[in-house]
């Protein structure tokens, strides 16, 4: 099965893949990764995407579509996968239909007030880039990943201005995906809000499983 996560930052998409990955046995497939393994490299485009995600902004489509092409071109991906923080943009997601085609589109729907509350504790591996959030699913030992070892820390782009900037952004940018993928039939629209279990649940219902 093919997905696309929809919602803003702070909607907890990382941590509901992590969970559909089990469910589903295909791969999570995070831009965000994506463009940090880039910069990890040092390679002209990583440092490209460093300046531009450091402004709050967005990556420009050309970039990121060739990023995702390559991606969803590897042996895991074949089977089916879960796509977040691709498409952005109604032009990448006309981009993406062109090389992939995407099953159901779930539209994490959540406040502005409460990514905030979100964002401001969330906390991100160094190292393998996973989730925690130190009210709500800290690691198991302070500061550090319970999957890797690595070092737990707060991104820049979590501070309350960066956020602001980066909720603008969606609802300028991307919102208008959810439109796109309605009228095609395939959103279904899943209340971010509750509790991670019960976003899961909500989330397996909207798919039928």
């Amino acid at each position: 099965m093919n997905l696309i996560f929809l919602g803003p930052p702070g909607a907890g998409k990382g941590t509901l893949a992590a969970k559909a990955v089990d469910i589903l046995t295909v791969p999570h497939i995070s831009t965000g990764a994506i463009f940090r393994s880039a910069i990890a490299a040092k390679s002209p485009l990583g440092l490209k995407v460093k300046a531009i995600i450091d402004a709050g902004k967005l990556v420009d489509d050309e970039t990121t579509i060739e990023l995702v092409k390559e991606r969803l071109a590897q042996a895991d991906a074949q089977k089916g996968y879960i796509l977040d923080g691709f498409p952005r943009t109604i032009p990448q997601a006309e981009a993406l239909a062109g090389f992939s085609a995407v099953d159901k589109v779930v539209n994490f729907d959540i406040p502005d007030s409460s990514v905030l509350e979100r964002l401001g504790g969330r906390r991100v591996c160094r190292k393998c880039g996973v989730n925690y959030h130190k009210v709500f699913n800290p690691p198991k030992k302070a500061d550090t990943c319970d999957s890797c070892g690595g070092e737990v820390y707060t991104r820049e782009d979590d501070k309350p201005e960066a956020v602001q900037k980066r909720l603008e952004v969606y609802r300028n940018q991307t919102e208008p995906l959810i439109d796109y993928y309605r009228k095609k039939g395939i959103l279904k629209d899943v209340d971010a809000r509750p509790a991670v279990d019960q976003v899961v649940e909500n989330f397996k219902q909207s798919l039928g499983l």
